[in-house]
């Protein structure tokens, strides 16, 4: 065991930094995460039956709240840039997306979903001291259940690395995601239950595969230099 640092951090506390190597090993296949069904269809795909079906823009509004200034997991879903290679909501065009970023208040959220008519809210939730933000996601859903100019087919969504799919509806959310959440799943579902709720139905062969499942191989494609240079991919 290295030990790399030792400090005082008040009376009869020590603060300490220390490496070692432990014997004990985990199977990482062997937990269970918690996680909403749906099926994932592939961007293009997905595009076409909402566009057939709900034939307007879904409105989508996000936001990390309360005393939460983290935006980077409310960005990989919502910014055009995504993460990983994969764009964000803003990308589709079946997706209005207001991004209200860190640190908005429960009440300023709904009342922006109000004004803009949100079909889904996403929250991102970082901060999890003495379970802070379970607190928040619990005003939040009573704050919602109690506004009458939202939708009844609101879709509501959370995620976050303390989040899964047990907790987000434990505190009153329709769906929770983890890390490693890819656009396209939350994309999915989002649209799954605006045409489930809205009284539509995904027919058999609108079907993707399931969600935690591996896509399937990307076709290599050429590129030239020209293009890489260009952006034209």
């Amino acid at each position: 065991v290295e030990v790399c640092t030792m400090e005082s951090v008040g009376d009869e506390f020590s603060f300490f930094v220390a490496y070692g190597h432990a014997r004990h090993h985990i199977s990482l296949d062997s937990i269970d995460v918690p996680r909403p069904e749906f099926s994932v269809l592939p961007t293009d795909q997905l595009v076409k039956i909402a566009s057939e079906r709900i034939r307007r823009k879904i409105v989508v509004i996000g936001a990390a709240t309360g005393s939460d200034a983290h935006t980077v997991g409310i960005d990989a879903i919502l910014s055009i840039k995504g993460v990983a290679g994969e764009r964000g909501l803003e990308y589709y065009p079946i997706f209005k997306v207001v991004n209200l970023r860190a640190q908005v208040d429960n009440r300023h959220l709904i009342e922006k979903a109000a004004e803009h008519r949100a079909d889904a809210i996403l929250v991102s939730k970082m901060v999890t001291q003495q379970d802070q933000h379970l607190k928040d996601l619990r005003d939040l859903t009573r704050l919602i259940r109690d506004e009458k100019r939202l939708p009844s087919h609101l879709v509501k969504i959370v995620g976050g690395p303390r989040i899964d799919h047990r907790i987000a509806k434990s505190v009153g959310f329709d769906a929770g995601f983890g890390p490693g959440t890819r656009p396209v799943e939350v994309a999915n579902f989002i649209v799954n239950e605006m045409i489930r709720r809205t009284g539509l139905e995904i027919t058999p062969k609108d079907k993707g595969r399931m969600v935690g499942e591996s896509p399937p191989p990307a076709e290599k494609k050429r590129r030239s230099l020209f293009g890489w240079l260009s952006g034209r991919v």
